[in-house]
């Protein structure tokens, strides 16, 4: 969403600039062009060269300044802005913007600027809890400008609270969807990653490879676009993403009981999850000894809460994952009718790319009026876009 994207940086004076540098590389690695404004105790603590090197483009600080500039350069600025971020933003400069004054590089570009304004504070904790610097986040807040929130935390003055700059993944997470149309707006997405686990004893389970990542990415993706987004997630080693209620989970009964609960409020439900089929009948209390030659372990077969889910979706829409080794449309269709889907993801996980733990996917989408969509290999990120492409067309065809 960033590449080829005009964003200007807004930086404040403050300990925190130095966490501004972190941001830029976000930024500009994603393939935005980056034009930096630094307000003169900003330059106190982070030499404007640093930023222009990292950007490869000047740094704005004076107002005036017609050796540098041809145009007007807060006008240029805030012309060419597809996206408006401050970070970090000190209570001094929100309370100017709040109340409609220019009297800078940065207060008078964003008076001058169309396109959105991500506002990411950072004070003491104190500054941060003051009326004054509430009512005028409240007041921004009510004219459409979006703020990346400073956490709690341990602060440079010796105070531990609110007021500490948000990370810089986050803001640029936060940046990313302030870019990216809205087309799920109302939506609310129930979706399901990872492996589960069936314990045998305390120490030992049975599972599958499943790295949660094709979940993670459509439920992220999702959030982006407006969504109101419940993940389920078996157990992973990724961070919940932001802005996503995640409900954490072990086992297959326990996955249902999440999916059953979340299920009241959600629009679409996407099955990412590769749920074990079976289960050990018994779990040993104590951990199993190495004492024989062989051992007989005895399985029963786990709830199909995608096929549950097909009996009482009623007006949802219902997205499976199909994953196979051989005869992949074949099986997948079967699912997909028995089940009683909208749409089934099927792909062949013997194929290079389209591995569980890859970053990379191949998948064929097959829907209900019995077409199919072949995708090529192509990133996890991408193919959850395209994916919730599909979704946002059927919700719309449905009404």
């Amino acid at each position: 969403m960033l590449k080829g994207k005009e964003i200007v940086l807004g930086i404040c004076g403050g300990i925190a600039v130095y966490k501004a540098v972190e941001l830029v590389r976000l930024l500009t690695g994603a393939g935005a062009n980056v034009h930096v404004i630094m307000t003169r105790a900003a330059t106190e603590f982070v030499a404007p060269l640093t930023f222009q090197t990292l950007t490869s483009n000047p740094v704005h600080s004076e107002l005036f300044n017609l050796i540098a500039e041809r145009e007007i350069g807060h006008i240029s600025l805030a012309d060419r802005a597809d996206l408006f971020i401050i970070a970090p933003a000190t209570a001094n400069v929100i309370g100017k913007i709040a109340h409609g004054i220019a009297d800078d590089m940065l207060t008078t570009t964003v008076m001058a600027t169309r396109a959105p304004v991500l506002i990411a504070p950072a004070m003491n904790c104190n500054m941060y809890r003051n009326p004054l610097y509430q009512e005028n986040e409240a007041r921004l807040r009510r004219h459409g400008y979006l703020f990346a929130d400073p956490v709690r935390g341990m602060l440079a003055c010796g105070w531990e609270g609110e007021g500490k700059l948000q990370s810089p993944e986050i803001i640029f997470e936060e940046a990313v969807t302030a870019l990216t149309p809205k087309d799920l707006a109302g939506e609310h997405l129930l979706v399901t990653a990872g492996p589960t686990q069936e314990e045998i004893d305390p120490v030992r389970f049975v599972s599958n490879h499943s790295s949660g990542k094709m979940g993670y990415a459509i439920a992220r993706a999702a959030r982006r676009r407006g969504a109101e987004v419940t993940l389920v997630s078996g157990p992973t080693c990724l961070d919940a993403p932001w802005g996503v209620e995640t409900v954490r989970v072990a086992s297959a009964v326990e996955m249902r009981a999440a999916v059953m609960a979340a299920l009241p409020a959600a629009t679409v439900v996407i099955k990412a999850a590769a749920v074990a089929d079976y289960r050990p009948v018994v779990r040993a209390t104590g951990k199993i000894k190495k004492n024989a030659d062989s051992l007989v372990i005895e399985l029963e077969k786990n709830p199909d809460i995608l096929a549950e889910l097909g009996g009482i979706k009623g007006e949802r829409l219902l997205v499976g994952f199909a994953a196979e080794t051989a005869d992949l449309l074949e099986n997948a269709r079967k699912k997909l009718v028995a089940k009683n889907v909208d749409m089934m993801v099927a792909n062949d996980v013997s194929l290079e790319g389209a591995g569980f733990h890859g970053d990379t996917n191949i998948a064929r989408l097959l829907y209900r009026d019995g077409t199919s969509e072949e995708l090529p290999l192509m990133t996890k990120n991408e193919m959850a876009a395209l994916i919730l492409d599909r979704v946002a067309e059927l919700r719309k065809k449905a009404g």
